[in-house]
């Protein structure tokens, strides 16, 4: 195998396909890139068997040559050391050529590396999806409920389909839930495509974790695939496999309570650069905790303590509190990643007692479940 690359084309490639790679992997041609050369352009792909990553760069783009090819092949590169050396490499061109016994020579100006690799038909083979159902959602969307409900997975494994974000499709409305069992983030679009399947799967969080790292909000559209125990992502040049958790997804729709004693309606991102300063002498406390007591004329306490550090106390102006006075208690940390998924907008907080989970949604919401965060409160007063 042998060929001419431009640099800055490879080091993207490279780049979007690492993130797939993990070091952590028990099969160890997994810690490589894959790199095969054919007719068509050059393919990268790396892959952790929970996430698989695939980079297409084409012969031609735009009538600009990317790749001039000598030898067809195929060959797999540790990806750390290629890594570092594809993005160090001084001139703008790449030449890559595989000799005998898998020995690789990279070359470009003055620098030249030899790395020994590995047979390329022994890497695992990507899982077949093209026969699943597609269906198309705007990358902008697609960034959005990711950012509003991936933080709420669980970290701990005890629950593995907790680590997951719940999709449901049903009456061409995609459902996403996430919850660690303290918290819970709610996303609902509405879909453009008819789809007359319903769907209930769990993506694990690292993957639409990476998933969003990858996606451009230039890119108008992509295209979603659904088959077995898969679901690929598909870009015009970028392939994102990732494996579906296995096991049932509870039923998170009975934890959004039904009746509001008290509700609160104030700025989203004036609350939480209070709760932020409250949470400076917080931390030392193992849950964070932030303490929320209603004052007269629609104003509201934040405060914290903490024995060994100090405490603080600071007023915020709400635009409205109706219904019955309030002291609650809460992790600060989970009130800060609910309250950036609404993007500084006005929301209302609805509380349904001391010890049980309010809910934040956006003011005036004509959809209750357009965006929806909810929070268990700490047991403090």
């Amino acid at each position: 195998m042998k060929f001419v690359i431009q640099r800055d084309r490879l080091v993207q490639a490279v780049n979007e396909v690492t993130r797939a790679i993990s070091s952590r992997t028990t099969i160890p041609i997994l810690t490589g890139i894959k790199i095969t050369v054919n007719d068509e352009g050059v393919t990268l792909t790396g892959s952790d068997s929970d996430i698989s990553i695939e980079a297409f760069i084409p012969l031609i783009e735009n009538d600009e040559v990317l790749v001039e090819v000598e030898t067809f092949g195929g060959i797999v590169l540790q990806a750390r050391y290629f890594g570092d050396i594809v993005r160090r490499l001084p001139d703008e061109n790449v030449e890559i050529e595989v000799t005998t016994n898998y020995q690789t020579n990279i070359r470009s100006g003055q620098a030249s590396f030899n790395l020994i690799g590995l047979d390329p038909a022994e890497y695992p083979k990507l899982p077949e999806v093209s026969a699943g159902k597609s269906i198309q959602i705007p990358i902008s969307v697609l960034k959005n409920i990711i950012r509003q409900t991936v933080f709420a997975v669980s970290a701990i494994e005890v629950r593995p389909v907790l680590t997951g974000v719940n999709w449901i499709i049903k009456n061409n409305v995609l459902t996403a839930v996430a919850t660690d069992s303290h918290r819970l983030a709610l996303r609902e679009i509405p879909l453009a495509t008819e789809i007359d399947e319903e769907y209930n799967i769990v993506i694990p969080g690292k993957s639409l974790s990476e998933l969003n790292k990858i996606l451009d909000e230039g890119t108008d559209s992509i295209e979603m695939v659904l088959a077995n125990n898969q679901i690929l992502f598909k870009l015009k040049d970028l392939l994102f496999y990732s494996r579906l958790l296995e096991g049932s997804y509870p039923d998170t729709s009975r934890l959004i309570p039904t009746e509001t004693k008290s509700d609160l309606v104030i700025n989203a991102k004036s609350f939480l650069q209070a709760i932020d300063r409250a949470s400076l002498l917080a931390r030392e406390n193992r849950n964070n905790v932030i303490k929320l007591m209603t004052l007269e004329n629609g104003q509201v306490e934040v405060s914290s303590n903490s024995p060994e550090v100090g405490n603080v106390s600071e007023k915020v102006f709400s635009q409205s509190f109706t219904g019955e006075e309030l002291k609650i208690s809460f992790n600060g940390k989970y009130m800060m990643d609910a309250l950036r998924a609404f993007d500084g907008a006005d929301i209302q907080i609805s509380f349904s007692g001391t010890m049980r989970p309010f809910v934040l949604r956006p003011k005036d919401a004509e959809n209750p479940n357009e965006i929806l965060q909810l929070i268990t409160p700490v047991r403090t007063y």
